[in-house]
């Protein structure tokens, strides 16, 4: 029984009332990769990236014509309302969307690889820029490519217009490339090589920290990533449209040879960026940096040796093909383990508490501003590398003083529920004598319903 709960909650994204004992859980979580649904009704629903694209520039456009309106005659009576309205209203609908995904899933392991993912290959919406396109970037970019293979993966993700704008790729010009003489013919200044993108590849997307590259190594690549843009960028002339609205402005691109990671890479306009990602996609240390990461948010904070060598195997050995680093994961002993609990992030808690009360979910606006009120605003991380699911970032007092607050809220509109049969059902030959208790005395069942989901049980998975 304690392996159905782990399966359910490490793996899953909680139980759900009604959800059938696995007599074989790894078995269940191996048949949910081949179940999986990368395009559910409720994301099929939502403007694909072409579209996000679209809104963004026409916004921005806007903005620039409102700004000079305004500067034209500042005592104007007409204040037109601001065209990134539409654009956050998207957002909100796509955090619902996701959110209803999760809720709804009966493949929670494979819907827990895409939001791993999505957040391995952050972006944020703190950027105007990227402001309504991380939605469309896990759902064109991350969910179609997450049961193949980590290169795809890796090109789909680093490659779609959220990432380029999120990190700023279509302002970097190479300093010999033909646009770079134009703008130095013209203004005499210096165009700018830009190396965030390329930085953040190999930092934090595959190599990771101490992976064997050099400063040398980051600034080749950006210059080899020069050309990568945005179809439609009033900067970006004379382009190839790629995939999802990406763009290749071969104006913009550094000529020349490059050697990254110690391999020569002849010229080749794009396709020089791609074969230095394959590259990377294929490196041992980035099999080592994966593994490590999801031995962390698999097995413990501290990931287990054993676990992150045999997940790097599996990487290696099947030259990154994912299903086969799933595989691993779930055969990893360390995952079953019981006293190693991790604890769940506001977005984790969340959906395990509204899956745990039986409901779809909740409606797009209110779920959003939870997800904000918790502490984990729906892809907003500070910075590229993501939310960590560090126990010590997510367990403060004051945090936890919050889903207790948001728990009896949830608890409110769930209605009159028997919480101590649920508590059972959910957590078989699990539930703590000390929740128990607890429900068991509760003033109502609606405070009953409340302690469980602010339990220690909930809490942790």
């Amino acid at each position: 029984m304690v392996q159905i709960t782990l399966a359910h909650n490490r793996f899953g994204l909680g139980a759900r009332p009604g959800d059938r004992a696995e007599r074989d859980p790894a078995g269940w979580l191996r048949d949910q990769m081949r179940r999986f649904e990368p395009a559910p009704a409720a994301i099929t629903a939502r403007p694909r990236t072409g579209d996000a694209v679209a809104s963004m520039l026409t916004a921005l456009e806007t903005r620039r014509e409102l700004r000079q309106m305004r500067a034209d005659n500042p005592d104007g009576a007409d204040k037109p309302a601001t065209p990134m309205r539409a654009l956050q209203q998207s957002l909100i609908e796509d955090v619902g969307a996701r959110g209803h995904v999760a809720v709804a899933s009966s493949t929670p392991f494979a819907e827990r690889l895409v939001h791993f993912w999505a957040n391995h290959f952050a972006v944020s919406t703190t950027k105007r820029r990227s402001a309504n396109l991380a939605g469309p970037h896990e759902f064109d970019a991350i969910r179609p490519h997450v049961m193949g293979s980590f290169r795809d993966l890796l090109r789909a993700a680093v490659l779609h217009p959220a990432m380029l704008a999120y990190l700023d790729q279509p302002q970097s010009r190479g300093p010999n490339s033909p646009a770079a003489q134009r703008a130095k013919r013209r203004t005499a200044r210096e165009p700018g090589l830009n190396e965030n993108l390329a930085r953040e590849i190999l930092e934090l997307h595959t190599l990771g920290v101490g992976g064997g590259y050099t400063q040398t190594d980051v600034t080749e690549f950006a210059r080899a990533m020069t050309g990568w843009s945005i179809a439609g960028m009033r900067q970006t002339r004379q382009v190839k449209t790629m995939a999802n609205s990406a763009a290749w402005a071969d104006l913009q691109h550094e000529p020349g040879p490059r050697t990254v990671l110690g391999r020569r890479f002849a010229e080749d306009g794009a396709g020089q960026s791609l074969a230095i990602l394959d590259l990377l996609a294929a490196h041992p240390a980035t099999a080592r940096h994966i593994a490590t990461k999801l031995a962390r948010h698999f097995a413990a904070d501290d990931p287990p040796a054993a676990m992150v060598a045999r997940i790097e195997r599996a990487f290696l050995g099947g030259e990154g093909d994912l299903p086969t680093v799933y595989a691993a994961v779930i055969d990893s002993p360390e995952a079953w383990s019981s006293a190693t609990p991790k604890f769940r992030t506001p977005w984790d808690w969340s959906i395990a508490a509204l899956r745990a009360t039986g409901g779809d979910g909740m409606a797009a606006r209110p779920f959003a501003v939870m997800l904000r009120e918790l502490g984990q605003e729906c892809w907003a991380p500070a910075s590229p590398k993501g939310y960590d699911d560090l126990a010590a970032s997510w367990a403060a007092p004051d945090a936890l003083i919050r889903r207790v607050e948001v728990a009896e809220r949830l608890a409110a509109q769930a209605g009159p529920r028997d919480a101590l049969a649920l508590a059972r059902e959910l957590f078989p030959d699990t539930l703590n004598d000390g929740t128990a208790t607890a429900i068991q005395r509760a003033d109502s069942p609606r405070q009953g319903l409340a302690l469980l989901l602010a339990s220690p049980e909930m809490m942790r998975r």
